[in-house]
């Protein structure tokens, strides 16, 4: 069973998915127990395709025990992904189109493993953005409608 230890909301909300996939993700030790206690942030990262690799960057991953952590650590360092060459290529393929980039999802425990789900997106307009919000509000009130009957 697959369990998500944080997730990208703002990702839903200002883009629109196109491709999802799935990576490991190179850690440390103590990033690991980090990220299973729920110490992570994926608010404004992204991944790049530098050197036929993928890296995570501007991932926040919380020191578990700030005092038996290296002086050097650096919560947001760039953090390889475990990508097959088929997908890096055709990730750096969707890289090198105009309008979209490659944001992750969710950091997700898989068989033991920390995963990451990585998606293909494009930028919303703000009248899209408009539009959710919207739909999100008259459905609340149809909602409370409904339960008042």
């Amino acid at each position: 069973m697959n369990q998500i230890y944080t997730e990208n909301r703002k990702a839903f909300f200002n883009y629109e998915i196109l491709e999802k996939l799935e990576a490991g993700i190179e850690l440390l030790g103590f990033e690991v127990k980090a990220v299973k206690n729920g110490q992570a942030s994926l608010d404004s990262a992204y991944v790049a395709i530098r050197g036929g690799e993928a890296f995570l960057i501007g991932a926040q991953i919380a020191p578990y025990q700030p005092s038996n952590t290296p002086k050097e650590y650096e919560p947001a360092r760039t953090r390889k992904l475990l990508l097959t060459k088929k997908e890096i290529a055709a990730l750096l393929g969707f890289e090198q189109k105009k309008g979209l980039t490659i944001v992750p999802l969710s950091l997700y425990n898989k068989g033991g493993r920390v995963k990451v789900a990585v998606a293909v997106v494009r930028g919303k307009k703000k009248f899209d953005k408009r539009a959710v919000i919207k739909k999100r509000e008259t459905d609340r009130e149809i909602d409370r409608a409904m339960k008042e009957r």
